[in-house]
């Protein structure tokens, strides 16, 4: 049974800083196409924030793009994301996602940028 485990999110002040990680556990290496990252906030819709694939090859939302950066540890299958500069426009749940076969969905760890 894959579980994904999400840890890092809480409140931080803007143009902070915060580190997401995820771990993948019940799943090869091998058999992940992408680790990655979204995000929903209040009234709106789960968006894509970052992701990265099996050659490290990286995707980065435009919202985002210069403040976060997204790596993978494939050899403990995890996925972190560094959020640097940090806005209140990006407090939202944060939700990691592994694709495989499958699409596979984290719990959600809060994220709040707030002074």
């Amino acid at each position: 049974q894959v579980q994904l485990t999400e840890s890092g999110g809480g409140l931080v002040q803007p143009g902070g800083s915060l580190r997401l990680s995820c771990t993948a556990s019940g799943i090869a290496t091998e058999d992940i196409f992408t680790m990655g990252w979204f995000r929903q906030s209040p009234d709106k819709e789960r968006e894509f924030v970052a992701r990265v694939n099996a050659n490290d090859y990286t995707t980065i939302a435009d919202s985002v793009r210069g403040r976060f950066t997204i790596s993978m540890d494939h050899n403990e299958n995890k996925v972190y994301l560094e959020m640097n500069d940090m806005v209140p426009e990006d407090t939202a749940v944060y939700y990691c996602n592994v694709v495989a076969t499958k699409r596979y969905w984290g719990r959600g760890t809060q994220v709040t940028v707030s002074s």
